[in-house]
């Protein structure tokens, strides 16, 4: 018979709950032109991976919305401890360690302090 009558295996099964998770949680992402991509799973430790990519690379929110995605998950997802997300920008830091770094736009100059957006508060 086919495949898709034989049960998953529960790393399989989590990965269906992330993913679903992802989509019903953060739509905007899609509609925006970004993706998420569980790029790394250990169930052993409850720890997941998650890579933001497209239009989320250089997004002024992604940062909120990596925030709230480490949020909401370990709470909807028990099996899941800590969550890692980054959308790639100056490695794989993600909220963890970007002091210093900021998204540059093409035609960005960094010669001075004259920035005129408003600063993030994180």
């Amino acid at each position: 018979m086919s495949t898709e009558t034989e049960e998953q295996s529960p790393e399989d099964e989590l990965r269906e709950r992330i993913t679903n998770f992802l989509r019903r949680n953060f739509p905007q992402i899609q509609m925006h032109g970004g993706s998420a991509a569980i790029q790394h799973l250990d169930m052993e430790s409850g720890e997941v991976t998650v890579q933001l990519g497209g239009a989320c690379s250089g997004c002024g929110i992604s940062p909120m919305t990596i925030q709230a995605i480490k949020t909401r998950m370990t709470k909807e997802i028990p099996e899941i401890e800590t969550v890692h997300a980054s959308t790639g920008m100056g490695g794989n830091e993600g909220m963890a360690g970007g002091a210093g770094m900021s998204p540059s736009f093409p035609g960005d100059t960094t010669d001075g302090d004259d920035d005129e957006g408003p600063q993030a508060p994180f």
